[in-house]
């Protein structure tokens, strides 16, 4: 039963990512990125203050330091995922730097099997290899796939931010273990929303934060919601199942982001990426079948 509530979980975190990605994209373009981190990571970390308010001594009173070792680690590797994120953004085009985020799933899956001992089943290897050339397929909206694609602006950024935020992804799940999911989920929030907040009061920009929250809540509290509603069923997720399944199946809101450009944007899919969606669709829902 917690198997298939887990594989639930990582469709729950699909679906809210790719239309939190979706809002996070036109709230980037509205406020910017440091103010768009904070108003996320700021409105979880104080809707999630009541749930974990009792458990915070504990972490940092237990002897066994364990836990508050990997969560300090997790939400720095986290922060740093997400500049490198930024910057891949900034120096290169999005149907670029997109199809490179898939290989968190090679990251996180990767420590989960050397770390944890995490094993899975040669068909879901499989399943996973598919589902990641089918989002990669998806996430490229370009015609062509060029010979120097590698040389493209943003590229290796990208590469590396994906690695970084496969290893993150490993380290919350892992967190989420030793301790508990909500209260891993608050703690990444508070050490990126003090981060991210230090650096919008160092550039004289914290005061914008309460004008954009009063001109574009709309937007930015479904955004906020659906983030952090993604993050803490993912987090739940991979407590129960193992961490490369979760990721691959979560990591699959790249197909909801795209039909959402497809629906909403009137945007025009190539050839591959039909392709590309009818594989990653196929993969994840046979890949949920057999792991439940």
């Amino acid at each position: 039963m917690s198997i298939s509530i887990g594989i639930g979980l990582a469709f729950v975190a699909m679906l809210c990512w790719g239309f939190g990605d979706f809002l996070i994209q036109r709230s980037t373009r509205k406020i910017g990125n440091w103010e768009t981190l904070f108003v996320i990571t700021a409105i979880g970390a104080l809707v999630l203050i009541p749930f974990v308010w009792k458990s915070l001594p504990e972490l940092f009173m237990n002897s066994d330091r364990t836990g508050l070792w990997i969560l300090v680690t997790a939400s720095t590797v986290l922060f740093f995922a997400a500049l490198l994120d930024l910057e891949a953004l900034r120096r290169g085009k999005l149907s670029i730097v997109e199809p490179i985020w898939s290989f968190e799933i090679v990251s996180a899956g990767f420590l989960g099997f050397f770390v944890l001992r995490e094993h899975i089943s040669w068909m879901q290897f499989g399943l996973i290899v598919l589902l990641i050339v089918g989002l990669v397929l998806t996430a490229f909206r370009e015609r062509v796939i060029r010979k120097e694609f590698l040389l493209e602006k943003g590229v290796m950024v990208a590469l590396v931010a994906a690695l970084a935020m496969g290893c993150s992804n490993f380290l919350l799940g892992w967190g989420g273990r030793v301790t508990d999911p909500i209260l891993t989920k608050f703690f990444s929030d508070l050490v990126l929303a003090l981060l991210s907040g230090g650096y919008l009061l160092f550039r004289g920009r914290i005061r914008n934060v309460y004008r954009d929250l009063k001109n574009h809540s709309a937007l930015l509290i479904p955004m906020a919601i659906s983030d952090n509603a993604a993050w803490i069923a993912y987090i739940f997720s991979m407590s129960l199942v193992s961490i490369a399944v979760a990721t691959a199946l979560s990591e699959s809101y790249i197909i909801i982001t795209v039909l959402l450009g497809l629906f909403i944007n009137k945007e025009r899919l190539q050839t591959h990426q039909k392709i590309g969606l009818v594989v990653a669709l196929t993969a994840a829902i046979v890949l949920a079948a057999i792991t439940a």
